[in-house]
């Protein structure tokens, strides 16, 4: 896991200037990106002939350094590591080499709790944590037994200065049992309550919801959605991200002198996928800063990025690439042919269309020369 910003315990000798026992703020940066799905053409297009093997690094090159400037990346894997063969829509199994992409992208968390994860039954949910264990990517949503989940849930992600859970569950498993011992979080409002409360606990300071909900291709939360969230925020969640939609919904937040509150992330999208439709390719990832100040956390910013998968012929094979929409816009000559930057830049007015007019305390950031800024909407920086 990537080093997390950790609060000195002799602040004083450490942080000039800061009084003798008063501690300086400290900030925990986390990023959400949504559905890592793989398809058929993503499965081919990993594979290696000559070797027999898979590898997906390329696919992360251009956004790995944004994923790993963070202290903590969270991301959907809306495939099962079920072992061989390899499949992709409507059972989805990836080889192994996805995951340890994920990893070496710099993500620390992978949240397995949506409608694909029993797409390869029992066996496949078991082999799926097992794999992530063996890799060091910690996960939820999931687990290989009842007793795992009490042991395991909620996860808690704590530095020397704070303390956050972290939930995952699902509406659905695609009508797929899970039999015993095998569990798969679903939704369920009263047991999320139970969950929050267990949180508080262990000492969370904020509990995030990672939660697989809504209609499939609509930009608008539907009405189920929105009953979820209100039932989550009043039994205590602080965070809500979601996905499964595969394509953007808005993101809201109240905010006033102390900071962000009840930000509720709809729908994020696509992170990485072979939907190629409108609106369908591509998504957003989500930067929250939390911080402590005192005896107080508060979420100090709440962002996102704009992404799109770009994916070219190369050497008579189709190729995938995540893209930071905002580092590209402007680079026309990138791309192998004038329709794909014309694509990307549709996505691009269809998402700030719809972000830009729904919207509320979250704003476009990008990542430009090791600094994290606004757009050129916002050139307030951050850092």
């Amino acid at each position: 896991m990537k080093s997390i910003k950790i609060l000195a315990l002799v602040a004083s000798l450490m942080f000039p200037g800061v009084a003798p026992g008063q501690a300086p703020d400290s900030v925990l940066t986390l990023l959400f990106t949504g559905d890592i799905m793989g398809h058929d053409g993503q499965i081919a297009a990993a594979r290696n002939d000559s070797t027999g093997t898979w590898s997906y690094d390329t696919v992360f090159s251009h956004i790995a350094p944004l994923i790993a400037s963070v202290d903590l990346a969270i991301g959907n894997l809306e495939v099962t590591l079920g072992g061989a063969p390899y499949k992709g829509y409507p059972a989805f199994s990836s080889p192994d080499a996805l995951a340890a992409a994920c990893r070496d992208a710099g993500f620390d968390i992978l949240v397995t709790a949506n409608n694909h994860a029993a797409d390869r039954g029992t066996k496949g949910i078991v082999r799926t944590i097992r794999v992530l264990d063996s890799l060091g990517i910690r996960h939820t949503g999931t687990w290989v037994s009842s007793e795992a989940r009490d042991n395991l849930s909620p996860l808690m992600l704590c530095t020397e200065t704070m303390r956050v859970a972290l939930l995952g569950y699902t509406y659905g498993t695609n009508g797929i049992v899970v039999p015993p011992p095998a569990i798969v979080s679903y939704i369920d409002t009263l047991k999320a309550a139970d969950d929050i409360r267990r949180s508080a606990d262990l000492g969370a300071d904020r509990t995030i919801v990672f939660i697989h909900w809504g209609t499939e291709y609509d930009t608008l939360p539907d009405r189920q959605q929105k009953k979820t969230a209100a039932a989550l925020l009043r039994n205590g969640a602080d965070i809500i991200i979601g996905s499964h939609p595969h394509v953007l919904q808005p993101m809201i937040a109240e905010t006033d002198s102390f900071g962000i509150k009840e930000p509720v992330v709809w729908s994020m999208g696509n992170f990485v996928s072979n939907q190629r439709t409108r609106r369908r390719d591509g998504g957003a990832m989500i930067r929250l800063d939390l911080t402590v100040k005192g005896d107080s956390v508060f979420i100090s910013d709440a962002g996102y990025v704009l992404t799109w998968v770009y994916s070219p012929m190369e050497e008579g094979r189709r190729r995938f690439y995540i893209l930071p929409c905002a580092a590209f816009e402007n680079r026309p000559e990138f791309f192998q042919t004038p329709s794909q930057y014309d694509d990307m830049m549709i996505f691009i007015r269809d998402a700030r269309r719809l972000l830009e007019s729904q919207n509320t305390g979250f704003s476009e950031m990008t990542w430009s020369e090791g600094n994290w800024i606004r757009t050129a909407r916002q050139t307030v920086s951050l850092n």
